[in-house]
């Protein structure tokens, strides 16, 4: 069975990755690209649907695991009653085809080492025929194939629809394997040299790395939600997806569970933000081009999410034939959260513009012309209902979030008219500030309690409308932003924790409960600093910088009662958050 979410390490070659698990088994990958179907799937089911399992022969868990440095190259140790393995997993990025390489590595004494690969096309469904060649195993159905390349002495052999690898590795020995997965109509293409790759593979990495220009306190946290981040970048295109998984859930046994593998405009402006931040602009001027080719075209079409080339049609379906992450259905691949109206959505487009702005790249004439195309449909449709920010599948209300992201749009829009000249109707879009901002203070706010709610008409607190203070829509010092802040620390807080807000079946339309939202505790950390309280802000951030497993990845909640983490993994949009409160941290110290 899968591990627990936090069980799992990432390895990637920047078009695609997989999840290698303390087991030593590769229980997820999806090819060619991140949102491809898999031939591993045995995290949203069993061994059955789809594994890559190598370890010393009888033995469970093992006895530790780092990445290498600054990289996304795995290290995993065993230590056994007969010697000490290594296994070292990493993806080279990419040049043609994807490709999983495993190093088994004696360090001390004899080993038995067992390899066992399960494919399993088309998200676990599709048993592939096997053949064996001089040098593979060659497993094809339909459009897919995968080539597993054994090296001499390794003893392998079919075991119903397993492919075994039986071999004894010494002190000393590097015993290497290459799965390579590419169109099943392609001959097999050219062999590569495991060792160079790997040299090839950890330089790459480092140098990389070297960008970053944090060097607080938490650069280690830091610099690996970077190294996630960039892991979580689809190079051909530029577009960063939201995570690598689908389907896990939100609660253990619950139906919330989601496919995060497309990129979401609400990551947008942050993203570019954290990106910028720590020092890596080129990864920030790509995804700024992926957005304005996403978003190109009617206005009033305009998505939530759109697939790593900027695809628009991710149609939701149910894999019936998976049982889920810990008997937590329905499965679902592609999220029909595409067909929502999201009205914020228009403001963090047009925010991410003008970050990027503000850091130096330019503004082009074509993508000036998107902005006013964007800014002329938000003055006909700010004051309609929509989905929100949470993508909640009951009715579209007035959500607190979405009017003060139609603010943002319209601030930002004003801001880059004054900034580079360029025409436009400034007036206009200055009097359309003024309409929203003060729209939402009168409708919502509650004037009783005191603070801004969820959404107009209500009374439920909601750790989205922390922006209205992270947005700069009202300054930390105003009364009603601080007893904002207060109330979301004082009634979303569970044992040390943000939840996003209280889910019910009248609010976002669906049953069952879920863990903290992870990237909402540093957000609180955010407005805890900017209202004058930095100890709280620092104690609240380390309590959610040490939600991450081992190797320091975080996935999208926590569960503070069962101390798991619940949800896609590795989540984008914690790490961002995580990246952009250490900064705000690090600046509000000084």
């Amino acid at each position: 069975m899968p591990g627990r979410i936090e069980d799992y390490a990432l390895i990637g070659d920047l078009s695609t990755a997989a999840l290698v698990g303390t087991d030593g088994s590769v229980d997820w990958f999806c090819a060619p690209r991140f949102d491809s179907p898999a031939c591993f799937a045995a995290l949203l089911g069993d061994e059955d649907h789809g594994r890559w399992r190598m370890a010393p022969v009888g033995a469970g868990q093992c006895t530790e695991r780092r990445y290498r440095g600054d990289t996304l190259v795995l290290e995993t140790l065993w230590d056994t009653a007969d010697g000490t393995v290594r296994v070292t997993d990493f993806m080279p990025h990419r040049n043609g085809v994807p490709r999983l390489m495993r190093i088994v590595e004696g360090v001390r004494g004899t080993v038995e080492m067992r390899g066992e690969l399960c494919l399993r096309f088309n998200y676990g469904r599709i048993v592939p025929w096997v053949r064996r060649t001089a040098h593979h195993r060659v497993a094809v159905a339909g459009p897919d194939s995968a080539w597993l390349r054994v090296p001499p002495g390794v003893h392998t052999y079919g075991r119903s629809t397993v492919t075994c690898s039986d071999f004894t590795v010494r002190e000393g020995e590097r015993v290497p394997f290459v799965l390579t997965w590419q169109p099943s109509h392609l001959p097999n293409g050219s062999r590569i040299d495991v060792e160079r790759a790997l040299g090839d593979t950890l330089g790459e990495w480092e140098r990389w790395a070297e960008g970053c220009r944090y060097e607080g306190e938490w650069r280690d946290p830091v610099l690996r939600s970077l190294i996630t981040l960039k892991a979580l970048a689809y190079a051909p295109t530029g577009g960063i997806v939201a995570a690598v998984t689908s389907s896990l859930p939100e609660s253990a046994g619950g139906v919330r569970n989601w496919d995060y593998r497309f990129c979401w405009l609400r990551d947008s402006s942050m993203t570019l933000s954290a990106l910028l931040r720590g020092g890596f602009r080129d990864e920030a001027a790509a995804w700024r081009r992926w957005l304005v080719r996403a978003v190109a075209g009617d206005p009033g079409d305009l998505q939530s999410l759109y697939g790593v080339g900027g695809e628009r049609r991710l149609p939701e379906t149910v894999a019936d034939w998976l049982p889920g992450y810990e008997k937590s259905a329905p499965v679902r691949f592609g999220n029909a959260a595409v067909e929502q109206f999201q009205l914020d959505v228009y403001g963090e487009v047009i925010d991410t513009l003008y970050l990027a702005l503000r850091a130096g790249i330019p503004m082009e004439r074509h993508v000036w012309g998107l902005v006013r195309s964007l800014m002329s449909y938000l003055e006909l449709h700010w004051s309609d209902p929509d989905e929100g920010l949470w993508e909640g599948r009951g009715k579209r209300r007035h959500w607190v979030h979405s009017k003060v992201m139609a603010w943002v749009a319209a601030d930002r829009a004003v801001r880059m008219a004054e900034v580079t000249g360029l025409p436009a109707p400034v007036a206009r879009w200055r009097a359309l500030r003024d309409t929203v901002h003060a729209d939402v203070c009168a409708r919502g706010y509650d004037p009783g309690r005191g603070i801004f709610v969820q959404h107009y008409g209500g009374q439920e607190v909601d750790a989205a409308t922390l922006f209205v203070v992270k947005s700069g829509f009202l300054p930390p010092w105003d009364p009603r932003v601080v007893r904002t802040v207060a109330a979301v620390r004082d009634e979303l807080v569970q044992d040390g924790f943000v939840r996003r807000y209280v889910p019910d079946v009248a609010t976002d339309g669906l049953p069952g409960s879920e863990g903290t939202f992870l990237a909402c505790s540093f957000w609180l950390a955010d407005a805890l600093a900017a209202t004058g309280h930095p100890a709280e802000a620092r104690e609240l951030f380390g309590r959610a910088v040490a939600a991450g497993n081992d190797l320091g990845l975080l996935s999208e909640e926590w569960d503070p009662t069962a101390a798991r983490q619940l949800g896609n993994t590795p989540q984008a949009f914690t790490h961002v958050a995580l990246v952009n409160t250490a900064f705000t941290l690090a600046e509000s110290g000084r």
